[in-house]
C-alpha cells in the first residue's frame, strides 16, 4: 500500500509518501511544500492545493493519512491551519483518494510509543525505523513521514485484526 502523510500548515505542508509490505514502511519520497507569507492567502491556498493535486498524481496514493488540527493558543495560526488542512482534503477528494486522520497524540504514541515526546524524539525515531542516514530539513517533514507511518502501524493492525 502507498500512503501519502501530511502535515498541514500554512507557511509550510510536510508530506510523506510511505509503502508497506516489508516489515517496515520504506521511504519513497519525501518533501516540503513552502508558501510566502507575502503572498494573499488565497493564493497560498492554490500553491497547497496545486501542489497536493501533483503528489496524488505522481504517487497514485491508496490513501492520505492527514494530522489532525491541534489548536494552540495561537487562534491566527490555527485558523491557517484549518484552511490549509479543508484545502487538503478537498484535493484528496478530487483525486479520490480516501483520508483517514490522527492526532498528534496517536502519532507521537505510534512512533515514539509516548504521546507527550518532543517533535525530536518522534523524529529520532522516524529515522530509526525508515533506516534513513539523517532527519528531513524540516519538522514538517518529518511529521509527514510519522504520519504516515502511523497509519501504516493502524492499517497492519487493522488487517491483523
Amino acid at each position: 500500500m502507498i500512503i501519502l502523510g501530511i502535515d498541514p500548515g500554512i507557511a509550510r505542508v510536510g508530506w510523506a509518501v510511505i509503502e508497506t509490505g516489508a516489515p517496515d514502511p520504506k521511504a519513497k519520497a519525501f518533501g516540503c511544500i513552502q508558501t510566502n507569507k507575502d503572498e494573499k492567502a488565497e493564493n497560498r491556498l492554490w500553491q497547497i492545493h496545486s501542489a497536493i493535486r501533483l503528489l496524488c498524481k505522481k504517487f497514485h496514493p491508496d490513501c492520505m493519512s492527514v494530522e489532525d488540527l491541534f489548536f494552540s493558543t495561537n487562534v491566527t495560526t490555527a485558523i491557517g491551519v484549518g484552511q490549509s488542512r479543508g484545502v487538503i482534503l478537498l484535493s484528496a477528494a478530487m483525486a479520490k483518494v480516501p483520508v483517514v486522520s490522527y492526532t498528534p497524540l496517536a502519532v507521537k504514541r505510534a512512533i515514539a510509543g509516548d504521546g507527550k515526546a518532543d517533535k525530536k524524539q518522534v523524529e529520532r525515531m522516524v529515522v530509526r525505523i525508515l533506516k534513513m542516514d539523517k532527519g528531513p530539513k524540516f519538522d514538517d517533514t518529518a511529521d509527514a513521514l510519522a504520519i504516515a507511518m502511523t497509519h501504516a502501524y493502524s492499517y497492519k493492525m487493522k488487517q491483523l485484526l
